[in-house]
């Protein structure tokens, strides 16, 4: 009996790490060329939102197909959804603005100058009903009011900012990729809290929150690491080794997954075992430069986008745009 428990309890056990392998699902083509960026979900709506040079893919998450585009910018960066107000918002970097369309028709509604120099990250926060740019080169962060479409503040980070993620209870984090910290920011008061620094880690791009263990994942570039910050204390917990030119990071709470999208053509994927406690499960071969993706929790598919490049260059193959779909297995 011992020797049936024993069997059953490993089978158990290699059926769980086999449904958590990811593989390639599918490819999604996508119109136009150059630079690309974030990526988006709207969860409500089922559409993913792909930034792409002066414009933005939109992509429907039934269908996997595209459905539309949001044209001429200057320099798209982020993209953030306003479901109550029925309207997104697209940082334009190299306009400083924020761009404002309707999540229906995908028709622009407004352009909205911001005060401050390159718009990078942005992202929307239920608890102040605000949108918030995070500014690189200015090192702050513009609040746009999503109703009356006009800046109404302005944060000093004291450093560059990279991406942000805000908890819907007042606070927002965000890493500061200069300074190696993160920033804990009181959307009430449009400051900065506290800051935490993130050694071991440096140059912190991505961040995603597990709200119900109130940890923070930072992916860093300089040392190849995942830090993991408990944010009652401020302190990193550990540390994960990942793949090379990170940029994006997300959090799946139902599977317990991180999922970081690497410039070197991996995406590593992490099993939180418990609040302290992380192992790397899968290092998924992607594409090279497929550094940027988000999660679907509904599907748990994962959306990176990425271009063919031109052998022995940087330069992109026109035409060759796309987002890799990825599945558990």
């Amino acid at each position: 009996m011992k020797k049936l428990l024993l069997t059953t309890a490993a089978l158990l056990m290699i059926s769980v790490t086999f449904a958590q392998t990811y593989v390639l699902d599918k490819t999604i083509p996508l119109t136009g060329d150059g630079g690309y960026d974030y990526l988006s979900i709207d969860k409500v709506n089922n559409r993913l939102y792909v930034s792409h040079g002066t414009m933005v893919n939109v992509v429907d998450l039934v269908t996997e197909t595209q459905v539309g585009v949001i044209e001429n910018m200057k320099g798209v960066h982020g993209i953030a959804i306003d479901n109550k107000a029925n309207r997104g918002f697209i940082s334009d970097g190299r306009a400083n603005a924020v761009v404002a369309f309707d999540i229906k028709t995908l028709k622009t509604i407004a352009t909205i100058p911001v005060t401050a120099s390159g718009p990078d990250a942005i992202i929307y926060d239920p608890f102040s009903d605000r949108v918030y740019s995070f500014n690189g080169e200015s090192k702050n962060s513009s609040v746009v009011d999503p109703n009356t479409l006009k800046q109404v503040g302005t944060i000093d980070l004291g450093g560059a900012p990279e991406f942000a993620v805000s908890d819907g209870k007042g606070k927002i984090y965000n890493n500061l990729e200069d300074k190696n910290s993160l920033n804990v920011i009181d959307t009430k008061t449009l400051k900065v809290i506290q800051n935490y620094p993130l050694t071991p880690g440096g140059g912190p791009t991505g961040i995603a929150l597990d709200e119900k263990n109130k940890r923070t994942f930072s992916v860093c570039r300089e040392n190849k690491g995942m830090e993991v910050v408990d944010i009652n204390t401020g302190k990193v917990v550990a540390t994960v080794s990942i793949g090379s030119g990170v940029d994006a990071v997300a959090y799946d709470p139902e599977t317990r997954l991180i999922f970081c999208s690497n410039g070197d053509g991996t995406t590593t994927i992490i099993k939180q075992e418990s609040p302290d406690k992380y192992s790397v499960i899968q290092t998924l071969a992607t594409q090279n430069r497929a550094k940027t993706l988000a999660l679907d929790t509904k599907t748990h598919k994962i959306y990176l986008s990425v271009a063919n490049t031109v052998a022995g260059s940087r330069q992109a193959v026109p035409g060759s745009f796309k987002v890799l779909v990825y599945k558990q297995q």
